[in-house]
C-alpha cells in the first residue's frame, strides 16, 4: 500500500478514537454512495455527525482542511443525503471536519465542528 494511503487510513483511525473518548457515536466508516465517500458517520446528542477526515503528514504547504473545496462539499452532501434516506435518519445533521497530522507521539487532532453548511436546499 502506498505510504499517502497508510497515512490517510492512520489518521481516520485516530479521528475515529478522539471520537469515541470525546462522547461520538461512530454508525458507519467509509460509507460509500455511488463514487462518493463519506469517511466517518457519527452521532452525539441527538446530532447525525458527518465528518470528512483530512490526514498530511505535514501542514507546510496546505492544512488539511483547506483540501475540502466546494466540490467535495457538494460530494459529501450529497452521499449524506443517500446516506439519510437509506437509513430514514430524523434528526439534525451537521458536517466537522478533522485534521490528523502525525507528531512523535501519535496525532495531533483538530477538530472543527460544523466546519461547512449544505449548499444544496
Amino acid at each position: 500500500m502506498a505510504r499517502h494511503n497508510e497515512l490517510g487510513k492512520e489518521g481516520e483511525e485516530a479521528a475515529a478514537k478522539y471520537l469515541e473518548k470525546n462522547g461520538y457515536i461512530i454508525r458507519r466508516r467509509n460509507w460509500f454512495f455511488e463514487k462518493f465517500e463519506l469517511d466517518i458517520v457519527a452521532e452525539k446528542e441527538g446530532w447525525l455527525v458527518v465528518v470528512e477526515v483530512k490526514s498530511r503528514s505535514t501542514e507546510t504547504f496546505e492544512h488539511p482542511e483547506d483540501a475540502i473545496t466546494p466540490a467535495k462539499i457538494r460530494r459529501i452532501v450529497l452521499a449524506t443525503d443517500a446516506y439519510i434516506r437509506q437509513f430514514d435518519i430524523d434528526m439534525p445533521t451537521r458536517f466537522d471536519v478533522i485534521s490528523a497530522i502525525p507528531t512523535r507521539n501519535g496525532y495531533r487532532i483538530d477538530h472543527i465542528e460544523d466546519a461547512f453548511l449544505s449548499p444544496v436546499n
